[in-house]
């Protein structure tokens, strides 16, 4: 992943702010709410249900764009550097060291959600971790946390105690709408525990490395087409390995998701004779999905559906 591209536009930004004398932070005692930015659609959403209408929430992040290869403009600088509080994955978001260095704000509350998680290896060696975070040689860590409804949870708490350290008069407001929202997390775990105990397979294939965490979770095998990054490209190799595999373990769906070109898992269904269905990364909503009023639990609601129905196929 190519970071260059946008950073001058950062510098820029940076200097234009550092005249601005708009960088407070902390709207504490002027009664208007907290202001909050997010960097990608999981983090809006956590911190929203957490937030409850004790803070303005901001996405980085438009709908319908793809947030490995996603870099910030001077504007969404300038969102960075007068936020009370900055909530962001990590890992995922290359952009946000360099972002953070050049936004200086003593009063802002940085959240790197990702913290304290244990993380598993994933299958991209080329996948871009953030500076500082990887040695030479390792194999890159999956950031895809969010997809796993128990970790999800640890994220929900990480965002808490982040509002609680920006706003701490509205601490038990915080806690009660985390409490309340990892119920649901946790009712979402229970529902998948229950529905994939008893596939007939345990396989699936799908577009890029997203589904590691969820796989492990509930003991299943996910077989990536590309790696951690949906742009990377599979060689002739990696293509006839997964074709292989689909064959061996009777595949019969082959997952692809929203925000890539599904080509690639088309050719593959194409290949074996499968048909192709939706396994949602939640990586960012589509229009549609707004349109249809969909978010986080209902989506991975429909991710669990399909994957029951093609791992009994």
């Amino acid at each position: 992943m190519k970071l260059s591209k946008g950073l001058a536009g950062i510098a820029i930004a940076a200097l234009v702010l550092s005249g601005c004398g708009n960088s407070n932070g902390n709207n504490e005692g002027n009664g208007e709410k907290l202001k909050v930015v997010a960097s990608f659609y999981p983090m809006v959403e956590f911190t929203k249900q957490v937030a409850g209408d004790h803070a303005e929430v901001v996405g980085l992040i438009p709908s319908g764009a793809e947030p490995h290869d996603w870099e910030p403009s001077p504007k969404d600088v300038a969102a960075i550097q007068d936020a009370d509080l900055f909530v962001y994955n990590g890992m995922i978001e290359g952009w946000v060291e360099k972002t953070l260095e050049s936004t200086k704000n003593e009063k802002r509350i940085v959240v790197r959600a990702i913290d304290g998680i244990e993380l598993i290896e994933g299958s991209d060696e080329h996948e871009h971790e953030e500076e500082g975070h990887e040695e030479e040689g390792e194999h890159p860590l999956d950031p895809h946390v969010w997809l796993s409804p128990t970790l999800a949870q640890q994220e929900v708490r990480h965002i808490q105690a982040g509002l609680e350290r920006a706003d701490p008069d509205n601490k038990d407001n915080y806690k009660k709408n985390a409490d309340a929202y990892i119920e649901k997390l946790k009712a979402l775990d229970e529902k998948f525990k229950q529905d994939l105990s008893n596939s007939k397979h345990k396989e699936f294939i799908t577009q890029h490395a997203a589904f590691g965490y969820l796989a492990k979770d509930y003991g299943l095998t996910q077989v990536p087409i590309a790696g951690l990054s949906p742009e990377q490209e599979p060689s002739p190799e990696e293509m006839a390995e997964v074709v292989a595999f689909a064959k061996e373990h009777e595949v019969k769906t082959i997952f692809f998701e929203t925000l890539v070109d599904p080509k690639i898992a088309q050719t593959i269904a194409d290949e074996i004779g499968a048909k192709t269905d939706v396994l949602n990364p939640l990586e960012g909503l589509t229009e549609e999905d707004m349109s249809k009023g969909l978010d986080y639990i209902k989506i991975m609601e429909n991710n669990l559906a399909g994957l029951a129905k093609a791992l009994n196929e």
